[in-house]
């Protein structure tokens, strides 16, 4: 893939998100650091980021496609279903959980993705 000076943008901005923007943030916030990026731009860059493994995409239920950057270290997401605040987490007893399933069923877990939806403990004691 031929790195032009937006598709560099668009990584370093993706790159430097501390959340899972969707399309329409990611062009919002990489238009500030080059107004000639277009959405369109940022529609196909997204693709091709994600078709090559530097992104992975993500659908959290709310109707709109989010995107994080791959990363070696494996993660999973705890959804906040009244913010829509995504928070990551690594489980080592998660983890162990999951391959046992996988072996007591004569499978070995090669990968996975795990998303929990949840409400805060607080919206209990209304």
């Amino acid at each position: 893939m031929r790195m032009t000076e937006q598709r560099r943008v668009i990584a370093r901005v993706l790159a430097e998100s501390e959340d899972h923007p969707d399309v329409e943030e990611l062009y919002r916030r990489c238009a500030k650091v080059d107004d000639r990026i277009s959405i369109s731009t940022v529609y196909r860059t997204v693709r091709l980021f994600e078709d090559a493994g530097i992104i992975e995409k993500h659908d959290f239920r709310d109707g709109r496609a989010r995107y994080e950057t791959s990363s070696e270290a494996h993660h999973d997401h705890l959804i906040n279903l009244r913010t829509g605040e995504v928070i990551e987490f690594q489980s080592e007893e998660i983890e162990r959980l999951q391959a046992e399933v996988a072996r007591k069923l004569g499978y070995k877990l090669i990968d996975h993705r795990l998303e929990l939806y949840a409400v805060p403990l607080t919206d209990e004691k209304k």
